[in-house]
């Protein structure tokens, strides 16, 4: 079994592409930071998990989020590997299957928009709790 789900926020704008042919799929790539558990001495961790998505999902991606956009991502691991300068180099990222927006509906995540979005209990993050 090969399956995966985080939540995270994107690190950068997501970068689509479509390709050519009789039949022209639109590709977008993002990365995820995923908290780990554990903390460091200086504050949070964070995993930087590369991220694909295809077609219709890719679209959406590419028009609705944005760098610092939360996201709940399900899917599948997929490894690869190439040769660059004589040199194999390996890849890991992951196929999304299904991508979650999470956060505002607009999808600025302005502390204003999120208020009446946030569970009693359950503190609100704003912009600036994000380290990038």
């Amino acid at each position: 079994m090969n399956q995966i789900a985080i939540i995270g926020r994107l690190t950068r704008n997501p970068e689509t592409r479509v390709t050519s042919g009789a039949n022209p799929v639109t590709i977008a790539s993002f990365t995820v930071a995923v908290d780990r558990e554990k903390k460091t001495q200086g504050g949070a961790t964070a995993d930087f998990i590369p991220c694909k998505a295809f077609n219709k999902t890719a679209e959406n991606i590419e028009k609705y989020l944005k760098k610092g956009s939360q996201v709940g991502v399900q899917g599948r691991i997929q490894t690869g590997v190439y040769e660059k300068d004589g040199k194999k180099v390996y890849t890991t990222e992951v196929i999304a299957d299904r991508v979650e927006f999470l956060g505002s509906k607009n999808g600025n995540n302005s502390a204003d928009d999120v208020q009446s979005e946030t569970p009693e209990g359950f503190e609100r993050i704003t912009d600036e709790m994000i380290p990038f």
